[in-house]
């Protein structure tokens, strides 16, 4: 691999640091007061509370704000939450189309400015959850389309032998979008939701605003990464398997050339050229059948792992255990989202010396034994203090399960085991069901939470009991293998 395949591959895989922004800022603007009580998820009477989250009326202890919760307030979280989630899944549907027609690299330009344009509906947002939930809908369309065609882009530019090392660039720049979003987000609650104005003055309008910088300048602050995007991706070349496929060998064989630093007469350019040609004659429906459903089903098992309800809703975890409002809001979110980042690398390189199918098997079992103990745990903590951190331990330890295992794998299988002509849609087809599935657990998420508590983890836990039988009997490993290879193996001729 030269410097060039790897600019390529990195610059594409900032699709994932898009998404990671948006998972990553919602965690902690559903929390930030003035978003709160803006769109009426929460009343302020002018009570306060102190740093240990007690009732207090000594002027000297007031710390934070004690909101009284609305009776909508789990749906309308729920609404804006999965807002985003369904825009993502038409958003999957969308590249199908746009992907063939404009190919990749354009779609995915496209995609970022669609980002951008949510991101400011957002950030401007009139106080009526419908505003902010299309705003999050239409950054949705782009994640969704992105998350098909990113991937995909990259495992079509990377060389074979660590084409699985490359792919999952695209998870670990989504990890790193939801530290940095975390990490930003984090010291701007502190500084505007730590001793504000007003605490301990009765308050006439309890649905009265308060100062809205902060969440309007969280969101707005998307708006870089996505400008960035479409700017970088402006100078990279289009995917040469694209251009094969619309004929454009002449236009193919120059962006080989320069993906390897040779000339188009090069031997190594030649025999990529004709590789990519054979692949492009390579559809045949009877294994397209089965690759389809494994792609379905290991995208649709990677959400029922619960990684995105710890995700989204992780500061109000930390604070159902027994954390203070400053531990759950910024300390352990961020502790969390580095250990997320981090456990990713583990991964890329595991994908391609472990193989997908083993990362899997193992990452499905450590998964439900973490969420049983996080569950064991949580149900101790009234008994002191080691308790609740033995819970946060296990959420953490899931997290690094998932970060090496589920995280990158599924979006590294979907965008490199369909034959080229049907590559987009195959992927498309994963990505479907990781954002419906997301939909479903990102809007029932907060009712779940509510009426079961840490007893969700148990659920979660079963789900990947399921993954694991899946990972076991069903997939297929494709490490390394050419096209032929893979139809023999899925048709159960190899």
């Amino acid at each position: 691999m030269n410097s060039f395949q790897f600019l390529v591959a990195l610059t594409a895989s900032f699709g994932g640091l898009l998404f990671g922004y948006e998972v990553g800022v919602m965690n902690v603007v559903l929390v930030m007061d003035a978003f709160r009580i803006f769109f009426k998820f929460h009343s302020w009477n002018g009570d306060a509370l102190d740093e240990n989250g007690k009732d207090t009326t000594d002027k000297a202890k007031m710390m934070y704000r004690k909101l009284t919760e609305a009776n909508n307030k789990a749906t309308l979280e729920g609404v804006i939450t999965s807002s985003f989630v369904l825009g993502a899944l038409c958003g999957a549907l969308m590249a199908t189309y746009l992907g063939e027609k404009y190919g990749r690299q354009r779609t995915i330009m496209i995609g970022a400015c669609i980002f951008t344009c949510g991101a400011i509906i957002q950030g401007v947002s009139a106080r009526h959850w419908a505003m902010i939930a299309v705003g999050r809908l239409i950054t949705g369309l782009s994640i969704g389309c992105n998350g098909v065609l990113c991937p995909t882009y990259i495992s079509e530019v990377a060389p074979a032998k660590i084409r699985g090392t490359l792919s999952s660039c695209y998870q670990l720049m989504t990890t790193f979008g939801i530290i940095v979003a975390a990490i930003i987000n984090s010291i701007v609650w502190y500084y505007t939701n730590s001793s504000p104005e007003g605490l301990g003055i009765k308050r006439d309008d309890i649905w009265g605003e308060v100062a809205n910088f902060e969440w309007r300048f969280a969101l707005l602050f998307q708006i870089i990464p996505g400008l960035g995007l479409a700017i970088l991706m402006s100078f990279l070349p289009k995917s040469p398997r694209w251009l094969c496929s619309k004929d454009r060998d002449e236009e193919a064989v120059e962006v080989l050339a320069k993906l390897n630093a040779a000339s188009t007469s090069d031997e190594l350019v030649q025999s990529e050229l004709k590789a990519i040609q054979e692949d492009v004659a390579a559809t045949r429906a009877a294994v397209i059948r089965r690759r389809t459903f494994i792609t379905f089903l290991m995208q649709l098992f990677q959400q029922w792992t619960g990684i995105n309800v710890i995700m989204y809703y992780q500061s109000q975890i930390y604070d159902e255990i027994g954390f203070s409002k400053f531990m759950s809001t910024v300390v352990l979110p961020i502790i969390n989202n580095f250990v997320n980042f981090i456990s990713t690398f583990p991964g890329m390189w595991g994908i391609e010396k472990l193989g997908r199918k083993t990362l899997l098997v193992v990452g499905a079992l450590m998964m439900m034994v973490f969420h049983i103990s996080t569950w064991a745990c949580s149900t101790q903590t009234h008994n002191g203090k080691m308790w609740q951190y033995l819970a946060v331990a296990s959420v953490f330890l899931f997290v690094f399960s998932f970060a090496w295992t589920w995280g990158p794998v599924p979006w590294v299988y979907q965008a490199e085991v369909f034959p080229l002509r049907v590559r987009v849609k195959g992927s498309a087809v994963g990505t479907v069901s990781n954002f419906l599935n997301n939909w479903i657990i990102a809007f029932v998420g907060p009712a779940l939470m509510k009426a079961w508590s840490t007893k969700t983890f148990l659920l979660f836990a079963a789900a990947c009991l399921l993954a694991w039988i899946y990972s076991q009997f069903y997939v297929i490993e494709c490490k390394g293998l050419s096209i032929d290879e893979m139809d023999a193996k899925m048709a159960g001729k190899a």
